[in-house]
Order: C-alpha cells, then structure tokens, then sequence
C-alpha cells in the first residue's frame, strides 16, 4: 500500500514538471538543500539539478546574523515564498496567523509578506472583468481608476464609478490563480509528507494538517461569490443587534459579481493601521468603537458567525462616527454544537472552572489517545491565571493564545481549524485595540455578555428545537429498525438458521492467530497425558524411579514430546 500511496503523491506532483523544478530549485537555491537531498525529493522529479545555494543567505544583513534558527528558518522561507509567487506568499501570510505552532521571529519574518505581492498589468485585469460581466467595460463603469488601490495575493482591487454615479471597489481575481495555487499545494502536500517522513519534529508541528486547512481556507477566498454572501449574511446579522447603526457594511452589487469579480460601495474613511492614538478620535467615537467590540463579541456567541480577520486595514473610521467593515473573504462560521460549545468553554473560563474548561476542549478537540486529565487541569490552570482580569493594555492575547494552545498540544491535543479562526478573531481584535491606545478589557466585556448568551443559548426555545430533531432522529431510527429486522430474518431463514462470521484479518494475523489455537492444543493434550502418568500410580508408594510403571513413563514422555511439538509450532 505504501507503494500505492507514493505513486500517487509522485503523479500528483509531476503533472507540472516545470513547476516541481522551479520550487525546489528555489528552496535549495534559498538554504533548504540538504533537506531535499536528504528526502531524495530531487530523485523524484525527472532532469533536475539542484543549483548551488546561496552562501550566507540567511544572515546576508546585519539584523539576522545571530543563532536564532527560527529567524534564520523563516528568513530563508519568506525569500523563497517571494520568488515563487502569490499561492506561496499567501502560504507565508497564513502562516503568520499560526503563533500557536511557530515562535514570534517565524511569524516576524512571515508578517513581512503581507505587502509583498506583485501587480498585474490592468489590461489582464479588464479582460477578467469583460469576460466574467459579458460587457465592456464602458458600459458598466463612468470611470475606471487603472492603478489598484490594493494589491493581494489573490485579488486586485480597483476603484470606479458607476453608471448611477455610485462609487464602487472593484476586486479582480488572478487569472489563473485557482489552477495555480491548486497545482502549488499538490507539490506542497508531497513535499511536506516526504519531510514527515524524515523529521520526528516536522511531523510533531502538524504541518500536513496545517497544510489542509489553508487549503480550505484559500479555496472560500478564491470564489468571490462567497464573500458577497458572507459580506451580506454579516451585514443582515448586525443590522438586528445594531440598533444605533453604529455599523456600515458595503452594499454588494449583485448584478456585477461573479466567481472572478465582486462589487460593492466605497467606503470612504480612515483605516485604524493609520490611527496612532485616541487624541485622534472624538469621545463619540471612541464609545461607539467599544460598543462595536462588544457587538463584535456578540456575532461571535450568539450567531457562531463573525468576520475573522478585523486587522487594522480592514476597520475603517467613517463620517459620522461610524465604523466600516470590509474584506468578507475570510469569515468564522459555528455549528450549533461549537457555538454551545464556545459559550461553555468562555463560560467555564469566565467562572474560572478550570476542570469544566478542560473537559469542553476535550469535548471538540482531536487527539489520539485520552490525556491524563488531572495533569491537564492544572497545566491549563497555571497557563491562564497570570493573565485573567488583565486589562487590553496589559494583556498580549498573542501570547495567552499561544501558552493555552502550546499546552494543550504538549499534551497531544491539536483543536480544529474553526476554532483557531476564533482565537485568531480575538487577537486581531486586541491588536486594533493596542495599536491606538485603546483600554478595552475583553475578559470582562466576554463576561458582561456570557450571561445572556448562555440564557440565549440554553433557552427553552433551543432546549425544544434540540428535543424536535433529537425525536426526529429517534423516529427515523424507529421506522428503519424493522425493515432491517425483516431484512435480517430474510437473509436468516435461507441458511436454516445459522449464522455466517466473516473475520477481516491480514495474512500475518490470520497466521499468528493459527499458530496461538495449535499450542493452546498441544499444552492441553500435554497436560492431559502428564495427569494421567500421575494418576496410574494411584497410592502406591515407590522408593525409586525404577518402581515406578512403564505405563506412567509412558504418558509423560508422550507429554513431553507434545510440549516440545507445540513449542515447535510457535517457532514456525
């Protein structure tokens, strides 16, 4: 099977040879040599020839020279993510997301990737629009601005104006960039189960789950279809709990989106990444910004569907003291049973129930063997006390996030992708926060709304939807048990009652299990002529082994000879 397995990660990989020999050829040029030849991935792709690497790449500027090997490590990584294009920067730029798995001069290095992706000529651009829209771009648009406003991995942003004199952003998707990033993480996934297989410490990270999970998170951002539809479900969502209309969310024009274009209103503001204190801000503002927090923290326990990556471009200042929301590519979105988990485990946190707390993790989290609870409990207790009733100011979330989920991993307990989103939405929050001076203290602002969301939650109406579809699901088991029952009498009766066991075992077991049943026999047969030699001699009182009968020494040397047979056995 593992021949299996390799031929189909080979065949994956080399379906563009070109392409396999440009990234390695670019991650050996960059310091990462040994580790291909070490792997034999080089002795995979057909005419490659590894170039010379480049010498003292890594501590080529004063600010890297040091021991650091994290830093060295993600230096020479983000030189390759930069040369290798835009799947791999947006590689880079998740990658500074995970403080959880990397130490913060990794995520430095990768953080630095988050301008670094290159325009494209605005020609390709309109020919993606008039392709996608089936019209030129005259007659959709009063004016066209050909220099983007925002340069992505994935998309090219524009602004224009419409026909009705509406000013509008409009977001082009690469050409190609779906087949492009599909092909990189079919070479990437290979790459990185090659490495696994030679680094104990590399398949300790997890980087193939990780690897899984950007992928799911890259293919919701590649159709722009989606984020109309979250930037719509969020903006529908706000518009019930914002009675004060603090919120503004962009209006999607439907009638110009598609998979490859997207649409909506201009928002005319101040990004907070350009707000570098409260002096800025008017007190209007400012109490309007802490009740979007806690409206913020609200989508998040009650709807289980929140806009997950709120960093300072995407939080805009508006007229009126009002605050823009934009960018929907990436969203959190709960099931039913994570949202009632979330509120508990923030529960369990707010009322400091460490036990309780340990026990939801475990609830939603993935591991592969049960972890000693009590160890745990204390671990997770000491991780989190320094930091309980800190304010904003005197919190790093990066850093709490990181010491809880380190904890939890130290005990080989990894949490599913959706919930790193939300920590993930809590320390960009916190970050636009911190960077304009802000004493927001997120601990208590969970708390103030954990009561109502439990009662929210945990109330008679959920209670009563729970109990529908759990008698649902009773009923349909119910009108299934007896058709299977009939079935199962049918198939029954045809073999005169008896039944047929079907044993699923490899060849090397079934085996083993053979050899195991023929020595039991033997012991027992051997036993049983032993007893029988003892009992020959009834009571008869002997001085010496001559007086006793041949047919005693009879019996236990046929007992003999059967317990060395089944010793034979167990050795063929």
């Amino acid at each position: 099977m593992d021949i299996v397995r390799t031929g189909i990660g080979i065949t994956k990989t080399i379906k563009n040879v070109a392409r396999s020999k440009e990234i390695l050829s670019v991650f050996a040029r960059n310091g990462f040599d040994e580790i291909i030849i070490k792997t034999g991935l080089h002795k995979r792709i057909p005419g490659i020839v590894l170039p010379r690497k480049r010498i003292d790449l890594a501590l080529g500027d004063q600010e890297y020279r040091g021991d650091d090997w994290w830093r060295s490590i993600g230096y020479r990584l983000r030189k390759s993510f930069e040369e290798l294009g835009p799947s791999f920067i947006k590689m880079g730029q998740l990658l500074s997301s995970r403080e959880d798995l990397f130490p913060p001069p990794f995520i430095r290095q990768m953080k630095l990737l988050q301008n670094k992706a290159k325009s494209i000529p605005f020609e390709q651009s309109k020919e993606t629009i008039e392709k996608s829209l089936g019209k030129k771009i005259e007659e959709i648009f009063e004016s066209f601005e050909e220099e983007p406003l925002g340069v992505a991995s994935i998309g090219i942003v524009y602004k224009a104006v419409l026909k009705n004199k509406q000013e509008v952003v409009v977001k082009v998707r690469r050409p190609n960039i779906d087949s492009l990033i599909r092909n990189d993480f079919d070479i990437l996934e290979f790459v990185v189960s090659q490495i696994e297989k030679v680094s104990v410490d590399f398949k300790y990270i997890g980087a193939s789950r990780v690897l899984k999970d950007f992928r799911k998170s890259i293919q919701m951002e590649l159709n722009f279809n989606i984020e109309a539809l979250n930037c719509e479900k969020l903006s529908k969502n706000l518009t019930q709990l914002d009675k004060d209309g603090i919120f503004v969310l962009p209006k999607v024009h439907r009638e110009f989106s598609t998979d490859d274009v997207i649409v909506l209103d201009f928002l005319e503001g101040k990004p907070f990444n350009e707000v570098h204190s409260l002096a800025e801000l008017s007190s209007e503002l400012i109490d309007n910004l802490e009740k979007s927090i806690a409206l913020f923290i609200h989508t998040l326990l009650k709807d289980g569907f929140f806009h997950a990556d709120l960093h300072g471009g995407n939080f805009f200042l508006l007229q009126d003291n009002k605050i823009g929301i934009i960018d929907f590519g990436l969203m959190g979105s709960l099931s039913r049973k994570s949202k009632s988990s979330l509120v508990a485990i923030l529960y369990s946190l707010t009322s400091n129930n460490y036990e309780n707390l340990v026990y939801e993790f475990l609830d939603v989290a993935e591991y592969e063997e049960i972890p000693n609870q009590e160890i745990l409990v204390r671990d997770v207790r000491d991780a989190i006390m320094p930091f309980i009733g800190l304010s904003v100011q005197e919190t790093n979330i990066a850093e709490l996030v990181s010491i809880l989920l380190k904890t939890l991993s130290r005990h080989k307990i990894f949490l599913p992708r959706e919930w790193f989103i939300i920590f993930r939405a809590l320390m960009t929050l916190d970050g636009v926060g911190k960077s304009i001076g802000l004493d927001l203290n997120i601990y208590n602002l969970v708390k103030k709304e954990i009561g109502q969301i439990v009662t929210d939650v945990f109330s008679l109406n959920e209670a009563r939807d729970e109990a529908i579809w759990l008698g649902r699901d009773f009923i349909n088991s119910m009108r299934i048990l007896p058709r299977h029952t009939r079935w199962f009498l049918k198939e029954f009766s045809k073999n005169n009652y008896a039944l047929n066991m079907n044993v699923k075992l490899e060849n090397a077991q079934i085996s083993e299990l053979s050899r195991s049943f023929i020595f039991i026999g033997y012991m027992l047969l051997s036993g049983l002529f032993f007893l029988c030699g003892v009992m020959t001699l009834e009571n008869q009182r002997f001085e010496s082994f001559y007086s006793i009968s041949l047919l005693s020494w009879g019996f236990w040397t046929s007992g003999l000879l059967l317990l060395l047979k089944g010793f034979r056995s167990l050795m063929k």
